[in-house]
């Protein structure tokens, strides 16, 4: 049966800089991958142009039981150490916002780039090769639909719950579970809000409608934009708080961040006293939403007739709007799976499993959650890159 230095389960991210980092290292190393072709999350991610970095990445962009342990991977392969790896395959890129770094062409730059990598380190990769079978041992073994295989070292790259439909499994979840590691609950992140049936209904009309916003929950805050789906709500902003987000708790969200509405109607009636409402508040928001936020939570008066309680009632659901989301689209949607292999059970330098020399978790399967926009590809080359130099 072929032995391999190192095998890496998961053709994903983190697995191929893994393993391009440990062929190039002199290792012999196989990836296997269940689906019928590489890196599918890379080739869909930021619209088909793969938002594969963040230049402001850090620990505090990161949820995590211990929010120190993504520290030491970060700091040794950085935003920066990536950035030079992209400039060196001449593939051109452009920031959007905030850090966030896109392709200028296509993903499968990135994809290519990951691949040429793993070419220079004679890395073997084989696709429709799921594991039927798996001992964790000296060496470990594994079974798959191509033949078995013995390794010295197996690193598990297998993802997190998330869109199934790309081929996301339980695998590494469940392989942590069986070896008696702690697993840190998973759940769906990054995803859309689902909101009660009588709300959902009401809101339906507001459908397609963005705005700019700031959503609150969790402890946490959120400024980015909102987006009103059939479902519930969608947007960067509502994206990035649902990772803090547990069933049952509120939401509060100020649709008018940059004004303070008590101010902006007395100075507008001053000159404008019959000007109704929601005319006034068709200047700062959507019409549309303008129109029916006065239709069903404020008052629809003109401003030389709103009272101070009128005026308190209009703030409160203006810039504190709070509402229980009844769920999240689920993992289908989701871009992320917070928890994962708790992370006390890692080494942060190597990735290794501390009750199981030659065992290596990385990527999303680890729990290791990124925020919007980059950081959750850093992580996975980060830490792909950390277990590469360790096997």
């Amino acid at each position: 049966m072929p032995h391999y230095d190192v095998v890496v389960i998961g053709a994903g991210a983190a697995g191929l800089m893994c393993a391009a980092t440990a062929g190039q290292g002199g290792r012999r190393v196989l990836v296997v991958e269940h689906a019928n072709k590489v890196g599918k999350k890379i080739l869909m991610s930021g619209g088909g142009r793969c938002n594969f970095t963040n230049l402001h990445t850090g620990p505090e962009h990161f949820l995590s039981a211990n929010p120190h342990f993504m520290k030491s991977a970060l700091a040794r392969y950085t935003q920066w150490d990536f950035l030079a790896l992209v400039e060196r395959h001449g593939i051109p890129y452009h920031e959007k916002k905030a850090g966030q770094l896109f392709c200028d062409r296509k993903a499968k730059d990135i994809l290519g780039m990951l691949l040429e990598e793993c070419r220079a380190g004679g890395v073997t990769i084989r696709t429709k090769c799921a594991v039927r079978h798996l001992t964790v041992d000296t060496p470990h073994r594994l079974a798959t639909d191509l033949g078995e295989f013995t390794a010295d070292s197996l690193v598990i790259a297998t993802g997190g719950l998330s869109i199934p439909r790309m081929g996301a499994t339980a695998f590494g979840l469940e392989l942590a579970e069986r070896l008696g590691l702690a697993v840190q609950p998973p759940r769906p992140a990054l995803v859309p809000f689902t909101l009660p049936r009588g709300l959902r209904e009401e809101l339906a009309e507001l459908s397609g409608i963005s705005l700019e916003a700031e959503v609150r929950c969790g402890g946490t805050s959120f400024r980015e934009a909102v987006l009103f789906t059939h479902q519930g709500l969608s947007g960067p902003a509502v994206l990035q708080a649902s990772s803090y987000w547990a069933p049952g708790e509120p939401v509060t969200i100020d649709l008018l961040p940059d004004l303070d509405l008590e101010e902006t109607v007395a100075a507008a009636r001053r000159n404008h006293p019959n000007l109704r409402l929601r005319n006034l508040l068709a200047d700062f928001l959507p019409r549309r939403l303008a129109q029916h936020w006065c239709a069903h939570r404020v008052p629809d008066k003109p401003l030389g007739q709103l009272s101070r309680a009128d005026l308190q009632q209009a703030a409160d659901h203006l810039h504190r709007w709070t509402f229980t989301p009844a769920g999240t689209e689920g993992y289908a949607t989701a871009e992320v799976t917070r928890g994962g292999v708790d992370t006390g059970e890692l080494s942060s330098q190597t990735m290794e499993a501390k009750r199981v020399p030659g065992l290596y978790f990385i990527g999303e399967v680890v729990d290791v959650t990124g925020h919007l926009g980059g950081h959750n590809f850093q992580w996975a080359w980060a830490s792909g890159h950390a277990a590469g130099e360790a096997v």
